[in-house]
């Protein structure tokens, strides 16, 4: 399905992908860092906790999202192997 996409779509697809899961990360970290100013963290207590928190809630809770993002990045990578491939086999027939 991918192969009949122009590069421009499919690397788009992979951007797509990885600013989603990268946004929601991003926002996970937000929330957890409010939720622990309110609780009475400061300083780089409440930065750690923040980071250590939202890592181990997004590891559970972004899995499909980390999923979707790893597929396309790794098609993505398949697809340019391929084209590698097939231009050195071009070479090597000239």
């Amino acid at each position: 399905m991918t192969r009949s996409l122009p590069s421009g779509a499919r690397l788009g697809r992979v951007m797509r992908a990885a600013l989603f899961y990268t946004v929601l990360r991003f926002g996970l970290f937000i929330v957890v860092f409010g939720l622990l100013w309110v609780a009475g963290a400061r300083s780089i207590l409440l930065l750690g906790l923040a980071i250590l928190i939202s890592g181990v809630i997004s590891y559970f809770a972004l899995n499909s999202q980390r999923s979707a993002m790893s597929g396309a990045i790794s098609r993505r990578i398949t697809d340019f192997r391929d084209r590698l491939d097939a231009g050195a086999r071009a070479e090597d027939d000239d």
